[in-house]
C-alpha cells in the first residue's frame, strides 16, 4: 500500500511537471511495478526519483530520465524497437507495454548475469514481445534491422555508426553521449541525413564495446 501511494505520487508529479505527457506512456508507468526490478534492499526506494544500484556495478535509471527518454522516442503501436542495455529490464517492460503485443522489442545486454535475470523476470511477468540478446550493444543487432526506434541506456563517447545504420529512415534514436556528464541526444534519420537535437544533461554508466568505451 505504501509503495502504491508513492508510485501514484511520483507519476502524478512527473505528469504535472511535463515529463510524462502521452496516455500510452503514462499507462505503462502505472502498470509496470518498478519495485520488481530493483534489489530487495532497495525496494523501499523504488519510487524515489533517483537511480538505484543493481548487480554488476550497473543502475536502474531515475524515473524522470526514463520518462524523458520514453516520451522522446515517440513510440507507435506495432513498431520494432532496439534497446541497448537491458539492465534490470524495467525500461524494456515499459517499451513492451507501449508498442503493444503486435510490436517487438529487441534488447541487447553485454553482461550475461543481468541478461539472464532480466529475461527470467520479464517472462515471469508475461511479456511475449521481447527478444533477448547477449552481446556488444554498440554494434546493435543486425539480424533484426532496420528498427523504427533505438534507445540506449548507457553513454557512448559518440553515436555508434552501427546504430545509425540500423535505424529506419524517419526513425528516432535517443541515447546519452559523453564521458562523465552526458548530453542526451535525439536523432531523427531523414532521407537527407540525421537531425540531432539536444535534450539536456544526464548521467549514465558507460557503454562498453567496440564502438563505445573500451
Amino acid at each position: 500500500m505504501i509503495l502504491a501511494k508513492q508510485k501514484d505520487k511520483l507519476i502524478n508529479r512527473l505528469i504535472a511537471e511535463g515529463y510524462l505527457k502521452t496516455d500510452a506512456v503514462i499507462k505503462a508507468f502505472r502498470k509496470v511495478p518498478r519495485e520488481l526490478f530493483v534489489p530487495d534492499e532497495y525496494k523501499e526506494y523504488s519510487y524515489v526519483d533517483e537511480p538505484l544500484p543493481i548487480a554488476e556495478g550497473q543502475t536502474i535509471s531515475q524515473p524522470l530520465t526514463v520518462a524523458v527518454m520514453t516520451e522522446e522516442l515517440d513510440i507507435k503501436p506495432r513498431q520494432k524497437i532496439l534497446e541497448i542495455g537491458t539492465g534490470s529490464g524495467y525500461q524494456t517492460a515499459l517499451l513492451a507495454e507501449v508498442v503493444g503485443e503486435t510490436g517487438k522489442i529487441v534488447t541487447v545486454e553485454r553482461i550475461p548475469k543481468l541478461a539472464g535475470e532480466a529475461k527470467a523476470r520479464l517472462e515471469k511477468l508475461g511479456y511475449k514481445n521481447i527478444e533477448f540478446v547477449t552481446g556488444d550493444g554498440t554494434l546493435g543487432y543486425k539480424k533484426r534491422e532496420p528498427y523504427d526506434r533505438i534507445i540506449a541506456t548507457a553513454s557512448a563517447p559518440d553515436v555508434p555508426e552501427s546504430l545509425k545504420m540500423q535505424l529506419k529512415t524517419d526513425g528516432i534514436m535517443v541515447l546519452p553521449v559523453g564521458s562523465f556528464v552526458q548530453n542526451m541526444i535525439k536523432i531523427i534519420k531523414t532521407p537527407y541525413g540525421y537531425e540531432k537535437h539536444n535534450l539536456g544533461f544526464f548521467q549514465f554508466v558507460p557503454m562498453i564495446g567496440e564502438e563505445g568505451f573500451k
